[in-house]
């Protein structure tokens, strides 16, 4: 049996004009600024319109430590809000925007799956609406900024062994990781050793996620730390006089985009910092909106529910004041077979005791989200056509044993309609009430807040700091750090800093090799493992089966 892959779906589909979409959201032309007849941005002014105006109910959709297997995070998010809409409820989505990175290196795209997408599904894939493309300039723009003010007699006195901005771009490149730059004589710059960061692991993007609006994000900007003098303070864009024209090079960007599923429900698509390395969340613009035109907001969080939920709730929900009514965990059979140790060609074969083996880390997840922060949960089963009863009634006997329901998700293959069962209980749960907790308070200290998440949220000893560490905890406590948030840069592969620990590991550290202060996001990133801010591309990356013929048809995204 052959199906069509996402792509074919995508280009088949008919897409209704963008200007429809907002119109059925009571989005005026004042507030639209299309670019092209599928997709557009929505002007921020909108939400000072509709202060007043009372929040949807927030959905967040998150997920199992990911396999090889996959787990269909964003193609649930989409299937369930088109499942809202089946049943009479007015969905929203807020989504990241996929780097390219990624795109061309091992998932070939993030808008979804099946009948479950989000279109025009190239456009979001590649250059979209440029969002990206301004980040990029404005983190470069500071980077050629900082060094030019060296070159012209260095007033701050910068200490050039200390500077911590890199520039950045949005592909996975491994031999910038590290270079030196500044050679060629005294015209060209000061010699030193430098670096590459991807896109969606610059500050700046952190930055226009946690915005509120451009004074926020100027502001925001304004307190980036690029390097420190001399003396050991800490050196900023506000010296360099840099924010206003960063500011200038987002404006438009901090503009939610606009675009649609396959079924017309409104879809928000904003920002994309990466969950492993930064706090992989939509923007709050985007989420806001979502929430004031919408009855239900539902939004994802990066990776597994231990890195992208827990930032949500404990950095997202801080900085703008949410409150989750409802959290979807989502899992495959295949994926938790794969945590209990089968092989992925041997995944299709009903296997319930590798699939025992694998639970704990569903149910490490499910009671992270209802005991630890306190939140209503149901587990949303992505099912695969291989699936046997008798694996799904294992799944769900453990999930209720934790107070957790399970529902079976089909919107790959039937869209809307295989995400009614998780639409009506998604419903159901937010009709409980919902007072969310968290593992650490911002008032504790660094080692007290590193070591709460990896032994309430990962489960493991405790975090151990190295030698330097260490010591970047002290500069950072007295220099008024203390009491930022935690951002743990951590595989995703695993609840450990170990990658090959799968399900659900216990007695294990986590080692914290590095501290870094991101002070314009507001949060310490605390770099834990082999985790790098710029990666590498597979042996055979995507990016070789992508293509476009004479017409300008796109072939390879997936």
């Amino acid at each position: 049996m052959s199906f069509k892959s996402d792509i074919e779906i995508a280009q088949e589909a008919e897409i209704r004009p963008i200007a429809e979409i907002a119109d059925g959201l009571g989005v005026g032309d004042r507030y639209i600024e299309n670019y092209g007849k599928y997709k557009a941005k929505i002007d921020y002014g909108l939400l000072g319109e509709y202060t007043g105006r009372p929040d949807g109910k927030l959905i967040l959709v998150t997920a199992i430590t990911p396999t090889p297997a996959g787990e269909g995070k964003t193609t649930t998010t989409v299937g369930l809000a088109d499942g809202l809409r089946r049943i009479g409820k007015k969905s929203i989505i807020a989504l990241r925007e996929p780097s390219l990175g990624p795109v061309f290196g091992v998932k070939g795209g993030a808008a979804g799956g099946g009948y479950a997408q989000v279109v025009p599904m190239e456009d979001i894939n590649l250059h979209f609406t440029g969002d990206f493309h301004a980040i990029g300039a404005a983190n470069n723009l500071l980077a050629a900024m900082l060094d030019n003010h060296i070159h012209q007699g260095n007033a701050l006195g910068i200490d050039t062994r200390r500077i911590t901005w890199k520039r950045c771009m949005d592909m996975n490149d491994r031999q910038l990781r590290f270079v030196v730059d500044g050679l060629g004589g005294k015209t060209n710059g000061t010699p030193r050793e430098d670096g590459f960061d991807i896109t969606v692991a610059s500050e700046v993007m952190a930055v226009l996620c946690l915005s509120k609006n451009i004074r926020d994000m100027k502001e925001r900007l304004g307190r980036i730390i690029v390097a420190y003098n001399a003396e050991g303070n800490p050196v900023t864009a506000n010296g360099l006089n840099a924010q206003g024209a960063m500011a200038a090079l987002l404006k438009d960007a901090l503009k939610p985009n606009l675009v649609q599923t396959l079924e017309g429900t409104p879809a928000f698509i904003h920002g994309g910092p990466f969950a492993n390395i930064a706090h992989g969340c939509n923007s709050v613009i985007a989420t806001r909106m979502a929430l004031k035109l919408g009855e239900y907001a539902v939004t994802e969080a990066g990776f597994g529910a231990d890195l992208g939920a827990e930032k949500f709730l404990d950095i997202k929900c801080r900085v703008a004041d949410l409150n989750p009514d409802a959290v979807v965990i989502v899992a495959t059979v295949r994926a938790l077979k794969h945590h209990g140790g089968v092989a992925k060609a041997d995944l299709g074969t009903e296997n319930v005791v590798a699939l025992e083996n694998g639970l704990p880390n569903l149910l490490q997840h499910v009671e992270n989200i209802t005991k630890v922060f306190g939140l209503p949960a149901v587990v949303a089963i992505n099912r695969f056509p291989a699936d046997t009863e008798a694996e799904l009634k294992l799944i769900e006997g453990k999930c209720k044993s934790l107070g957790a329901n399970v529902a079976l998700s089909e919107v790959w293959g039937k869209g809307g309609e295989g995400g009614v069962a998780l639409a009506n209980e998604v419903v159901r749960l937010c009709g409980e009430t919902a007072g969310m907790r968290h593992p650490y308070a911002p008032g504790d200290s660094i080692e007290d807040k590193l070591n709460s998440i990896v032994r309430k949220v990962y489960r493991g000893n405790g975090a151990v700091l190295t030698a330097e560490a260490k010591k970047q905890a002290e500069q950072l406590k007295a220099q008024g750090f203390g009491d930022y948030l935690i951002c743990m840069a951590k595989t995703q592969y695993s609840f450990s800093d170990n990658a090959a620990l799968l399900s659900a590991p216990k007695d294990f550290d986590v080692v914290v090799r590095s501290l870094k202060v991101a002070a314009g996001a507001g949060f310490i990133v605390a770099l834990t493992g082999d985790i790098m801010t710029m990666p590498g591309l597979p042996k055979i990356p995507i990016a070789e089966s992508i293509d476009v013929d004479d017409s300008g048809k796109i072939s390879g995204l997936f």
